[in-house]
């Protein structure tokens, strides 16, 4: 497929596509580098890769950029609560205005693959797991902007969303603000960390197994379209203090503390249910703890809070 990738530098981008170049699959990046990363360096190999350096806003780039693509993957986006608090503006043009105009200038014959993030659920009922059809109630701007986006590509006939529990795992374009990411990035380098609220739950996903489940919904896209899939680990809603636990397992020495006061300006609590992808035939392959074994490799080799999105 020819495929058109915006924001396809980032995190997520990174992985997904020397993915797909990988599989013979032509794919453009819009990126406009914000971070100066060089994380698509190894994907200059390949015959069928083309980058465009440039704004997913500006109108004219991207309806030339559409022109000859089968499907769409806009991954460009301001990610994260506090970046997007940050510049709210941004966060309205890029999180969902960009989405918006990539909707009404593709074909109805093109393809939409678009990922959301479950943050979206915000906080849950106690017990009671989140699928599809539970009610949205963003708590971040971060959450609102994406919860928009995700309609906005939904009203098209041709068009996947997912739901992405917290990702984690190593990029080329590394993000060590991520739960995950951050809390073994300071059992590797402090041993410890105090953690704020502690029982507040979430449910966790790698990002090859993200990159993988973009795949699946490119060989089932006619089966998958239509809706929106939760894409997380079906063993891993856990809590702050149980996602220490596991990391402690990993890590010896690691020491993990709750703090009695204060509170986590991240307020999102709740347990999903990924049933709806895992009827489709998917299958994750990257559990916690070799998430948690990656991780401790790379930052072996990293040091600094160059590498995320705050």
């Amino acid at each position: 497929m020819k495929i058109l990738i915006t924001g396809g530098a980032g995190y997520l981008g990174s992985i997904i596509t020397p993915t797909l170049l990988a599989l013979g699959h032509e794919v453009t990046v819009l990126d406009n580098f914000m971070f100066n990363q060089n994380s698509l360096m190894d994907c200059c190999q390949y015959g069928g890769f083309n980058v465009i350096r440039g704004d997913c806003r500006d109108k004219e780039l991207v309806k030339k950029s559409l022109e000859s693509a089968d499907l769409i993957i806009p991954l460009a986006a301001l990610v994260g609560a506090p970046l997007c608090k940050r510049d709210q503006i941004g966060a309205q043009s890029i999180n969902v205005d960009a989405v918006e105009m990539i909707c009404k200038m593709a074909s109805s014959e093109q393809w939409i693959i678009y990922p959301t993030t479950n943050s979206g659920y915000g906080i849950g009922e106690k017990d009671k797991f989140c699928t599809e059809e539970s009610p949205l109630r963003p708590l971040s701007l971060y959450g609102v902007t994406k919860t928009r986006a995700e309609e906005l590509v939904l009203e098209r006939t041709n068009s996947v969303s997912f739901r992405l529990a917290t990702v984690f795992g190593v990029s080329p374009r590394m993000r060590t603000d991520l739960l995950v990411n951050d809390f073994v990035y300071r059992a590797v380098n402090d041993r410890a960390v105090v953690i704020f609220e502690g029982h507040f739950k979430r449910n966790y996903i790698h990002i090859r197994d993200v990159a993988r489940a973009f795949l699946h919904a490119i060989d089932q896209f006619q089966s998958m379209k239509g809706r929106c899939y939760n894409v997380g680990l079906e063993d891993a809603n856990l809590s702050k203090l149980e996602l220490c636990a596991v990391i402690a397992q990993q890590i010896p020495g690691f020491v993990f503390l709750e703090a009695p006061i204060g509170e986590d300006p991240d307020k999102r609590d709740y347990i999903v249910s990924n049933a709806r992808l895992l009827k489709t035939g998917f299958k994750t392959e990257w559990p916690l703890e070799r998430g948690i074994t990656e991780l401790a490799k790379a930052y072996r080799i990293l040091r600094g809070n160059q590498y995320a999105n705050v």
